[in-house]
Protein backbone atom coordinates (compact mmCIF):
# COMPACT_ATOMS: atom_id res chain seq x y z
CA UNK A 1 0.00 0.00 0.00
CA UNK A 2 1.00 3.36 -1.34
CA UNK A 3 2.21 5.97 1.64
CA UNK A 4 0.99 9.08 1.34
CA UNK A 5 3.54 11.40 0.90
CA UNK A 6 4.57 14.28 3.16
CA UNK A 7 4.17 17.53 2.37
CA UNK A 8 6.98 20.29 3.16
CA UNK A 9 5.99 23.25 5.56
CA UNK A 10 5.38 26.60 4.52
CA UNK A 11 7.86 27.89 6.69
CA UNK A 12 10.27 25.44 4.86
CA UNK A 13 9.37 26.36 1.57
CA UNK A 14 11.13 28.68 -0.69
CA UNK A 15 8.86 30.85 -2.63
CA UNK A 16 10.42 29.41 -6.45
CA UNK A 17 8.81 26.04 -4.44
CA UNK A 18 5.51 27.73 -3.98
CA UNK A 19 5.43 29.27 -7.10
CA UNK A 20 6.07 25.72 -8.90
CA UNK A 21 3.13 24.28 -7.01
CA UNK A 22 1.11 27.03 -8.22
CA UNK A 23 2.37 26.29 -11.91
CA UNK A 24 1.86 22.71 -11.43
CA UNK A 25 -1.51 22.75 -10.01
CA UNK A 26 -2.79 25.21 -12.59
CA UNK A 27 -1.36 22.73 -16.01
CA UNK A 28 -3.37 19.87 -13.83
CA UNK A 29 -6.62 22.20 -13.25
CA UNK A 30 -6.61 23.33 -16.92
CA UNK A 31 -6.17 20.37 -18.85
CA UNK A 32 -3.62 21.51 -20.48
CA UNK A 33 -1.14 18.70 -18.54
CA UNK A 34 -2.38 15.25 -17.12
CA UNK A 35 0.69 13.32 -16.52
CA UNK A 36 3.81 13.91 -14.97
CA UNK A 37 5.63 14.37 -18.09
CA UNK A 38 3.59 16.48 -19.58
CA UNK A 39 4.36 19.00 -16.54
CA UNK A 40 7.89 18.59 -17.32
CA UNK A 41 7.63 19.60 -20.67
CA UNK A 42 5.41 22.43 -20.51
CA UNK A 43 6.19 23.89 -17.81
CA UNK A 44 10.06 23.33 -17.92
CA UNK A 45 10.76 22.44 -14.50
CA UNK A 46 13.49 19.03 -13.85
CA UNK A 47 11.49 16.02 -13.16
CA UNK A 48 12.83 15.54 -9.65
CA UNK A 49 10.70 19.36 -8.59
CA UNK A 50 7.62 18.60 -10.54
CA UNK A 51 7.49 15.01 -8.60
CA UNK A 52 8.00 16.82 -5.30
CA UNK A 53 5.23 19.41 -6.13
CA UNK A 54 2.74 16.49 -7.71
CA UNK A 55 3.01 15.18 -4.35
CA UNK A 56 2.85 17.82 -2.63
CA UNK A 57 -0.50 18.94 -4.22
CA UNK A 58 -1.79 15.56 -3.33
CA UNK A 59 -0.73 15.79 -0.07
CA UNK A 60 -3.30 19.52 -0.18
CA UNK A 61 -6.08 17.78 -1.39
CA UNK A 62 -5.55 19.68 -4.92
CA UNK A 63 -5.05 17.06 -7.15
CA UNK A 64 -5.35 12.93 -7.44
CA UNK A 65 -3.96 9.85 -9.25
CA UNK A 66 -6.19 9.05 -11.68
CA UNK A 67 -6.58 6.08 -14.65
CA UNK A 68 -3.37 4.95 -16.01
CA UNK A 69 -2.21 7.11 -19.66
CA UNK A 70 -0.89 5.60 -22.80
CA UNK A 71 2.84 4.29 -22.44
CA UNK A 72 5.61 6.10 -25.36
CA UNK A 73 7.22 3.17 -24.65
CA UNK A 74 8.36 3.34 -21.26
CA UNK A 75 6.43 2.68 -17.90
CA UNK A 76 2.65 3.28 -18.29
CA UNK A 77 2.16 7.14 -16.80
CA UNK A 78 -0.71 7.68 -13.89
CA UNK A 79 -2.88 10.57 -15.17
CA UNK A 80 -3.23 12.88 -13.05
CA UNK A 81 -6.45 15.59 -12.13
CA UNK A 82 -7.75 18.13 -10.04
CA UNK A 83 -9.99 17.90 -7.87
CA UNK A 84 -13.26 20.34 -8.76
CA UNK A 85 -15.13 18.55 -6.20
CA UNK A 86 -13.33 19.80 -3.16
CA UNK A 87 -15.43 23.23 -3.71
CA UNK A 88 -18.38 24.94 -4.77
CA UNK A 89 -19.03 28.77 -6.62
CA UNK A 90 -22.14 30.11 -5.91
CA UNK A 91 -23.52 32.12 -8.79
CA UNK A 92 -26.98 34.38 -8.63
CA UNK A 93 -28.60 36.35 -11.59
CA UNK A 94 -31.10 38.91 -10.79
CA UNK A 95 -33.77 39.57 -13.42
CA UNK A 96 -36.90 40.20 -13.65
CA UNK A 97 -39.64 38.48 -13.28
CA UNK A 98 -36.72 35.99 -11.89
CA UNK A 99 -33.69 35.42 -9.31
CA UNK A 100 -31.80 32.62 -10.17
CA UNK A 101 -29.31 30.72 -8.04
CA UNK A 102 -27.18 28.31 -9.24
CA UNK A 103 -23.98 26.20 -7.09
CA UNK A 104 -21.16 24.30 -9.13
CA UNK A 105 -18.10 22.51 -8.60
CA UNK A 106 -14.86 24.14 -9.41
CA UNK A 107 -15.02 23.59 -13.24
CA UNK A 108 -18.23 25.26 -13.53
CA UNK A 109 -20.31 22.52 -13.67
CA UNK A 110 -23.52 23.17 -12.25
CA UNK A 111 -25.19 21.05 -9.21
CA UNK A 112 -27.90 22.60 -8.60
CA UNK A 113 -29.81 25.30 -9.68
CA UNK A 114 -32.68 27.19 -7.77
CA UNK A 115 -35.37 29.61 -9.80
CA UNK A 116 -37.97 32.08 -7.70
CA UNK A 117 -39.68 35.15 -8.98
CA UNK A 118 -37.94 38.70 -8.30
CA UNK A 119 -38.95 42.29 -8.30
CA UNK A 120 -36.52 44.53 -7.97
CA UNK A 121 -38.84 47.14 -5.98
CA UNK A 122 -38.22 44.44 -3.32
CA UNK A 123 -34.85 46.60 -2.69
CA UNK A 124 -31.12 45.21 -2.37
CA UNK A 125 -31.78 44.33 1.37
CA UNK A 126 -34.65 42.10 1.23
CA UNK A 127 -33.83 40.73 -1.71
CA UNK A 128 -30.18 39.72 -0.79
CA UNK A 129 -31.28 38.28 2.59
CA UNK A 130 -33.29 35.37 -0.14
CA UNK A 131 -30.12 34.01 -1.29
CA UNK A 132 -28.68 32.50 2.43
CA UNK A 133 -31.86 31.08 2.71
CA UNK A 134 -32.56 29.47 -0.89
CA UNK A 135 -28.75 28.12 -0.58
CA UNK A 136 -29.48 26.67 2.86
CA UNK A 137 -32.57 24.80 1.47
CA UNK A 138 -30.22 23.33 -1.33
CA UNK A 139 -27.40 22.61 0.58
CA UNK A 140 -29.79 20.49 2.87
CA UNK A 141 -30.58 18.46 -0.16
CA UNK A 142 -27.14 18.55 -2.41
CA UNK A 143 -24.78 18.99 0.48
CA UNK A 144 -21.86 21.22 -1.11
CA UNK A 145 -18.79 21.30 -0.73
CA UNK A 146 -16.79 24.51 0.61
CA UNK A 147 -18.04 27.57 -0.90
CA UNK A 148 -14.91 29.16 -2.29
CA UNK A 149 -16.54 32.12 -4.26
CA UNK A 150 -20.00 34.17 -4.69
CA UNK A 151 -20.63 36.00 -8.12
CA UNK A 152 -23.45 38.10 -8.55
CA UNK A 153 -24.77 39.55 -11.53
CA UNK A 154 -26.88 42.72 -11.23
CA UNK A 155 -29.54 44.50 -14.21
CA UNK A 156 -27.01 47.66 -14.48
CA UNK A 157 -24.19 49.24 -14.59
CA UNK A 158 -21.33 47.48 -11.81
CA UNK A 159 -18.20 49.46 -9.96
CA UNK A 160 -16.46 46.15 -10.37
CA UNK A 161 -13.44 47.16 -8.05
CA UNK A 162 -16.06 47.80 -4.96
CA UNK A 163 -19.04 45.24 -6.33
CA UNK A 164 -21.61 48.41 -6.58
CA UNK A 165 -24.37 49.54 -8.49
CA UNK A 166 -23.61 52.66 -10.14
CA UNK A 167 -26.18 55.07 -11.79
CA UNK A 168 -28.71 52.16 -11.54
CA UNK A 169 -32.15 52.76 -12.11
CA UNK A 170 -33.63 50.01 -9.87
CA UNK A 171 -34.74 51.97 -6.62
CA UNK A 172 -32.99 51.59 -3.89
CA UNK A 173 -29.77 49.35 -5.25
CA UNK A 174 -27.38 52.47 -6.63
CA UNK A 175 -24.54 52.53 -4.14
CA UNK A 176 -25.43 49.46 -2.51
CA UNK A 177 -22.44 47.07 -1.19
CA UNK A 178 -23.42 44.07 -2.41
CA UNK A 179 -20.02 42.58 -2.29
CA UNK A 180 -20.03 43.00 1.83
CA UNK A 181 -22.99 41.40 2.32
CA UNK A 182 -22.32 38.04 0.09
CA UNK A 183 -18.58 38.14 1.53
CA UNK A 184 -20.30 38.82 4.99
CA UNK A 185 -22.88 36.01 4.25
CA UNK A 186 -21.09 33.42 2.87
CA UNK A 187 -17.20 33.64 4.46
CA UNK A 188 -15.81 33.80 0.98
CA UNK A 189 -14.57 36.42 -1.68
CA UNK A 190 -17.34 38.02 -3.73
CA UNK A 191 -17.54 39.70 -7.40
CA UNK A 192 -20.44 41.69 -8.34
CA UNK A 193 -20.98 42.15 -12.70
CA UNK A 194 -22.70 43.72 -14.66
CA UNK A 195 -25.56 40.74 -15.75
CA UNK A 196 -24.73 41.01 -19.47
CA UNK A 197 -21.23 41.05 -19.05
CA UNK A 198 -21.47 37.46 -17.04
CA UNK A 199 -24.29 36.18 -19.84
CA UNK A 200 -21.08 37.18 -22.63
CA UNK A 201 -18.88 35.36 -20.67
CA UNK A 202 -20.93 32.25 -20.65
CA UNK A 203 -21.21 32.43 -23.77
CA UNK A 204 -18.14 32.77 -24.98
CA UNK A 205 -17.00 29.89 -22.31
CA UNK A 206 -19.62 27.50 -24.17
CA UNK A 207 -18.49 28.94 -27.60
CA UNK A 208 -14.85 27.56 -26.19
CA UNK A 209 -15.93 24.59 -25.37
CA UNK A 210 -17.70 23.62 -28.31
CA UNK A 211 -13.87 23.87 -29.89
CA UNK A 212 -14.40 26.93 -32.22
CA UNK A 213 -10.82 28.46 -32.69
CA UNK A 214 -10.11 31.02 -30.21
CA UNK A 215 -9.08 33.74 -32.33
CA UNK A 216 -12.62 33.62 -34.28
CA UNK A 217 -14.44 34.80 -30.99
CA UNK A 218 -11.72 36.35 -28.55
CA UNK A 219 -13.11 39.73 -29.71
CA UNK A 220 -17.20 39.11 -29.67
CA UNK A 221 -19.95 41.15 -28.67
CA UNK A 222 -23.06 39.72 -26.78
CA UNK A 223 -26.18 41.70 -27.26
CA UNK A 224 -28.55 41.08 -24.81
CA UNK A 225 -32.18 42.18 -26.06
CA UNK A 226 -34.60 41.84 -23.08
CA UNK A 227 -36.63 44.96 -21.06
CA UNK A 228 -33.27 47.07 -22.32
CA UNK A 229 -30.49 46.76 -24.65
CA UNK A 230 -27.07 45.67 -23.35
CA UNK A 231 -23.60 44.42 -24.43
CA UNK A 232 -21.14 42.17 -22.77
CA UNK A 233 -17.43 43.00 -24.87
CA UNK A 234 -15.14 40.03 -25.30
CA UNK A 235 -11.42 42.23 -26.19
CA UNK A 236 -8.80 39.44 -26.65
CA UNK A 237 -10.41 36.81 -24.59
CA UNK A 238 -11.69 38.60 -21.42
CA UNK A 239 -14.37 40.93 -20.24
CA UNK A 240 -13.76 44.51 -21.19
CA UNK A 241 -15.58 46.47 -18.88
CA UNK A 242 -14.09 49.63 -19.25
CA UNK A 243 -12.33 52.58 -16.68
CA UNK A 244 -15.53 52.82 -14.36
CA UNK A 245 -17.47 49.52 -15.52
CA UNK A 246 -19.85 51.07 -17.53
CA UNK A 247 -18.53 49.70 -21.11
CA UNK A 248 -20.93 47.68 -23.21
CA UNK A 249 -23.90 49.97 -21.98
CA UNK A 250 -25.16 50.84 -25.42
CA UNK A 251 -29.22 51.19 -24.31
CA UNK A 252 -28.29 54.44 -23.83
CA UNK A 253 -27.00 55.64 -26.99
CA UNK A 254 -28.69 58.05 -28.94
CA UNK A 255 -31.08 57.50 -31.78
CA UNK A 256 -31.01 59.30 -34.53
CA UNK A 257 -34.48 61.32 -34.78
CA UNK A 258 -35.81 60.40 -31.69
CA UNK A 259 -35.79 63.39 -29.65
CA UNK A 260 -39.26 62.77 -28.43
CA UNK A 261 -38.94 59.71 -26.91
CA UNK A 262 -37.96 59.98 -23.65
CA UNK A 263 -35.93 57.23 -21.56
CA UNK A 264 -36.43 56.11 -18.10
CA UNK A 265 -32.82 57.62 -17.34
CA UNK A 266 -34.07 61.07 -18.34
CA UNK A 267 -32.32 61.62 -21.53
CA UNK A 268 -34.19 61.29 -25.02
CA UNK A 269 -33.65 59.57 -27.72
CA UNK A 270 -32.03 56.63 -26.08
CA UNK A 271 -31.84 52.76 -27.99
CA UNK A 272 -33.51 51.16 -24.93
CA UNK A 273 -36.45 53.66 -25.09
CA UNK A 274 -36.81 53.67 -29.08
CA UNK A 275 -36.50 49.43 -29.35
CA UNK A 276 -35.81 47.68 -26.13
CA UNK A 277 -38.53 45.44 -24.60
CA UNK A 278 -40.35 48.31 -22.86
CA UNK A 279 -40.40 50.49 -25.47
CA UNK A 280 -41.92 46.99 -27.47
CA UNK A 281 -44.65 47.11 -24.63
CA UNK A 282 -45.24 50.78 -24.48
CA UNK A 283 -46.00 50.99 -28.60
CA UNK A 284 -47.76 47.71 -27.95
CA UNK A 285 -50.69 48.93 -25.81
CA UNK A 286 -51.11 51.70 -28.36
CA UNK A 287 -51.09 49.78 -31.06
CA UNK A 288 -53.84 47.10 -29.25
CA UNK A 289 -55.78 50.28 -27.97
CA UNK A 290 -55.81 51.88 -31.78
CA UNK A 291 -57.17 48.07 -33.18
CA UNK A 292 -53.73 48.01 -35.18
CA UNK A 293 -53.02 43.84 -33.27
CA UNK A 294 -55.49 41.96 -32.71
CA UNK A 295 -53.76 39.85 -30.55
CA UNK A 296 -52.59 42.02 -28.29
CA UNK A 297 -55.71 43.52 -27.71
CA UNK A 298 -57.16 40.58 -26.38
CA UNK A 299 -53.98 40.20 -24.38
CA UNK A 300 -54.80 43.67 -22.65
CA UNK A 301 -57.85 43.08 -22.33
CA UNK A 302 -57.32 39.99 -20.37
CA UNK A 303 -54.11 41.34 -18.34
CA UNK A 304 -54.82 45.19 -18.37
CA UNK A 305 -51.34 45.40 -19.65
CA UNK A 306 -48.61 43.88 -21.96
CA UNK A 307 -44.95 43.01 -21.71
CA UNK A 308 -42.32 42.82 -24.09
CA UNK A 309 -42.88 38.95 -23.83
CA UNK A 310 -46.52 39.53 -25.22
CA UNK A 311 -45.19 41.01 -28.13
CA UNK A 312 -42.72 38.64 -28.93
CA UNK A 313 -45.42 36.24 -28.69
CA UNK A 314 -47.59 37.86 -30.79
CA UNK A 315 -44.48 37.92 -33.36
CA UNK A 316 -44.17 34.42 -33.44
CA UNK A 317 -48.03 34.05 -33.79
CA UNK A 318 -47.40 35.76 -37.24
CA UNK A 319 -49.45 38.75 -35.75
CA UNK A 320 -48.78 41.39 -38.31
CA UNK A 321 -48.62 44.38 -36.48
CA UNK A 322 -46.03 42.38 -33.98
CA UNK A 323 -43.49 41.12 -36.54
CA UNK A 324 -42.93 44.82 -37.96
CA UNK A 325 -42.31 45.89 -34.23
CA UNK A 326 -39.86 43.39 -33.94
CA UNK A 327 -38.63 43.87 -37.35
CA UNK A 328 -38.31 47.77 -36.95
CA UNK A 329 -36.69 47.05 -33.65
CA UNK A 330 -33.87 44.54 -35.04
CA UNK A 331 -32.82 46.85 -38.04
CA UNK A 332 -32.80 49.81 -35.24
CA UNK A 333 -30.59 47.91 -33.21
CA UNK A 334 -28.68 46.76 -35.96
CA UNK A 335 -27.85 50.29 -37.35
CA UNK A 336 -26.24 51.17 -33.38
CA UNK A 337 -24.59 48.13 -33.51
CA UNK A 338 -22.69 48.82 -37.27
CA UNK A 339 -21.08 51.71 -35.41
CA UNK A 340 -20.09 49.30 -32.35
CA UNK A 341 -18.90 47.09 -35.57
CA UNK A 342 -16.97 49.93 -37.36
CA UNK A 343 -15.20 51.03 -33.48
CA UNK A 344 -14.39 47.59 -32.03
CA UNK A 345 -13.94 45.30 -35.44
CA UNK A 346 -15.36 41.72 -33.35
CA UNK A 347 -15.49 38.30 -35.21
CA UNK A 348 -18.54 37.64 -33.19
CA UNK A 349 -21.94 38.87 -32.67
CA UNK A 350 -24.02 36.50 -30.24
CA UNK A 351 -27.47 38.41 -30.20
CA UNK A 352 -29.57 36.83 -27.03
CA UNK A 353 -32.32 37.72 -25.18
CA UNK A 354 -36.10 37.56 -24.99
CA UNK A 355 -36.74 39.74 -27.87
CA UNK A 356 -33.90 37.92 -29.80
CA UNK A 357 -35.65 34.40 -28.79
CA UNK A 358 -38.62 35.55 -32.01
CA UNK A 359 -35.41 33.84 -34.50
CA UNK A 360 -34.92 35.18 -37.97
CA UNK A 361 -37.62 38.01 -37.35
CA UNK A 362 -35.27 39.69 -35.67
CA UNK A 363 -31.70 38.08 -36.26
CA UNK A 364 -32.40 38.80 -40.26
CA UNK A 365 -33.18 42.87 -39.37
CA UNK A 366 -30.42 42.98 -37.13
CA UNK A 367 -28.02 41.31 -40.10
CA UNK A 368 -29.63 43.27 -43.03
CA UNK A 369 -28.49 46.97 -41.11
CA UNK A 370 -25.05 45.77 -39.76
CA UNK A 371 -24.08 44.29 -42.75
CA UNK A 372 -25.48 47.45 -44.77
CA UNK A 373 -24.31 50.03 -42.58
CA UNK A 374 -20.40 49.01 -41.33
CA UNK A 375 -17.38 48.96 -43.55
CA UNK A 376 -16.59 45.90 -45.51
CA UNK A 377 -13.59 45.27 -44.29
CA UNK A 378 -15.20 45.25 -40.86
CA UNK A 379 -17.90 42.90 -41.95
CA UNK A 380 -16.03 40.86 -44.32
CA UNK A 381 -15.13 38.11 -41.49
CA UNK A 382 -18.06 38.73 -39.39
CA UNK A 383 -20.39 36.19 -37.99
CA UNK A 384 -23.94 37.89 -36.30
CA UNK A 385 -25.06 34.55 -34.43
CA UNK A 386 -28.52 33.84 -32.23
CA UNK A 387 -27.67 32.39 -28.69
CA UNK A 388 -29.20 29.30 -27.78
CA UNK A 389 -32.08 30.16 -25.43
CA UNK A 390 -32.14 26.71 -23.40
CA UNK A 391 -28.76 27.62 -22.43
CA UNK A 392 -27.68 28.97 -18.51
CA UNK A 393 -25.08 31.44 -20.25
CA UNK A 394 -25.53 34.15 -17.10
CA UNK A 395 -25.10 30.65 -15.03
CA UNK A 396 -21.95 29.47 -16.78
CA UNK A 397 -20.67 33.36 -17.38
CA UNK A 398 -20.44 33.43 -13.28
CA UNK A 399 -18.64 30.14 -12.72
CA UNK A 400 -16.60 31.28 -15.50
CA UNK A 401 -15.73 34.67 -13.98
CA UNK A 402 -15.27 32.70 -10.56
CA UNK A 403 -12.77 30.61 -11.53
CA UNK A 404 -10.67 33.47 -13.60
CA UNK A 405 -10.54 35.52 -10.06
CA UNK A 406 -9.92 32.40 -7.94
CA UNK A 407 -7.36 30.66 -9.71
CA UNK A 408 -4.57 33.47 -9.78
CA UNK A 409 -1.57 32.76 -8.40
CA UNK A 410 -2.03 35.25 -5.59
CA UNK A 411 -5.18 33.51 -4.01
CA UNK A 412 -3.77 30.24 -4.99
CA UNK A 413 -0.48 31.11 -3.14
CA UNK A 414 -3.21 32.44 -0.26
CA UNK A 415 -5.13 28.93 -0.33
CA UNK A 416 -2.08 26.89 -0.34
CA UNK A 417 -0.06 28.34 2.53
CA UNK A 418 -3.65 28.08 4.21
CA UNK A 419 -3.74 24.43 3.98
CA UNK A 420 -0.47 24.01 5.10
CA UNK A 421 -0.53 25.70 8.11
CA UNK A 422 -3.85 23.57 8.85
CA UNK A 423 -1.32 20.45 7.68
CA UNK A 424 0.95 21.69 10.09
CA UNK A 425 -1.56 22.39 13.09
Amino acid sequence: MATKPAIVSIDEMTIEQHDALFVITELIRSGRANTRSDLGRISGLGRSIVSQRVDDAISLGLVEEAEFGVSSGGRIPRTLRFRHEIGSFLTVMFDTPNMVLAVTDLSGRIIAIERVTWDYSEGPEISLKRIPELFKKLDAQHKFAPIWATVVGVPGPVEYNTGKMQASMLAGWNGYDIRAFMTDAFKAPSLVDNDVNLIGLGEYSLLLDSNQEPGSIDNMLFVDVSIGVGAGIISAGKVHRGANGTAGDIGHIQVPNNDHVLCRCGQLGCLSAVAGGWALARDGEQAAQDGRSPYLKAILEKNVFLTHLDVREGALAADQYCIEAVSRSGRIIGETLAGLVNFFNPALIVVGGAIAATGDIFLAAVRQSIYRRALPLATRDLRVIASDPKHEEGLLGGAALAQIETFTRAQMNAWIERRMREHAN
